[in-house]
């Protein structure tokens, strides 16, 4: 059931499932979460189910904006580094996930069993409406310090960006809180504080550069640290292949995109709808009549806030193919690249 985020009585209904152990589609200005009280094990046990999400991958923990996310981290933090400490106040509420050392006997089953656990403090209103409430004890209701929400998608697919994209992936009986369509439209940055460094696991708005900016720190890749001595740990959305459509994904350049097009011509009818879908920013000709194109922004952010709602239409419209024109090589593109890449894979 969906419900909207702006009536006070729907963050009441959605924070009263989230303490009874229920889950909840969570809005967030990155992709809709799919929540629970991130200290009830029996609840995170049901995300990984409804998923199919393997119970050693980590989901990421959102907490409260209230004393600036800090009284959340203190509850499933052991320590915070000082850089960390630096992030959070650059970029909390934001896009931005920080792996810290985890507190012993704390949010074990959101860590996947790691000693180390992701935290996030949402911008989206809605969310941090509902992380508020569950804050407030009153009425002798049980405090909540922070939801798991991993996206609200089958594990390993399209993750969602609007209300009704949760409901067709999970179902009509999930109680989702409608936001509207995501700001952000990709999954948080992650950074891993836990190793000395501010060390890189996933790319997303809040770029490196932002990053070193705000902390005065180089960060890291995950491969320069990544040794048997030094392993990090493991992270949300950096499987091999993720994100993936139920069409093939093939990325190409534009002369190679162009040139698979002539090569199309005449070889294609129209009587079964299109058959490929074609995301560029380059101008094409001679498009066959059995495909359907849409033209991907020159802007690295619009790009970003489009691309899954884009791969999920084309989805719909039950396309073999899906040819995407590759992503500049440049860092303000590196986190579409990296869900396009993992969408190909």
């Amino acid at each position: 059931m969906i419900v909207s985020a702006s009536a006070p009585e729907s963050i009441a209904a959605c924070a009263d499932c989230i303490r009874s152990g229920g889950l909840v589609g969570l809005p967030t200005e990155t992709v809709y979460g799919l929540a629970a009280d991130a200290s009830n094990e029996a609840a995170v046990a049901k995300i990984f189910s409804c998923k199919g999400r393997p119970p050693d991958h980590p989901l990421i923990v959102h907490v409260s904006a209230q004393d600036g996310g800090m009284a959340g981290v203190a509850h499933f933090c052991a320590q915070v580094p000082a850089f960390a400490r630096q992030l959070m106040a650059a970029y909390w509420p934001g896009p931005l996930t920080l792996i810290l050392p985890r507190r012993a006997g704390v949010g074990a089953a959101a860590a996947g069993g790691q000693d180390s656990i992701g935290l996030r403090c949402p911008a989206h209103p809605a969310a941090q409406a509902l992380l508020a409430a569950l804050r407030d004890g009153a009425g002798g209701a049980h405090e909540v310090w922070g939801l798991a929400a991993p996206s609200a998608n089958r594990f390993g697919r399209v993750s969602p960006t609007t209300a009704g994209h949760v409901q067709s992936e999970l179902g009509t009986e999930l109680l989702v809180l409608d936001g509207g369509p995501c700001e952000v439209g990709i999954e948080s940055t992650i950074i891993d504080c836990t190793r000395g460094a501010p060390v890189l696991l996933r790319p997303g708005a809040i770029g490196r550069v932002q990053v070193e900016q705000a902390c005065g720190r180089k960060v890291l890749s995950n491969e320069e640290l990544d040794t048997q001595a030094q392993q990090g740990p493991r992270a949300s959305g950096t499987l091999e292949s993720h994100y993936a459509p139920n069409a093939t994904v093939r990325l190409m350049d534009a002369k190679a995109l162009q040139t698979a097009l002539n090569l199309l011509q005449g070889t294609l009818g129209k009587e079964t709808g299109p058959t490929i879908a074609i995301y560029a920013r380059a101008p094409l000709q001679k498009l066959p009549q059995s495909t359907v194109l849409r033209r991907m922004p020159d802007d690295a952010s619009a790009t970003a806030q489009q691309l899954f709602a884009v791969l999920r239409d084309f989805d719909e419209r039950r396309v073999k193919l899906i040819w995407v024109e590759e992503p500049p090589d440049t860092l303000e593109w590196e986190a579409v690249r990296d869900r396009l890449q993992r969408a190909a894979a």
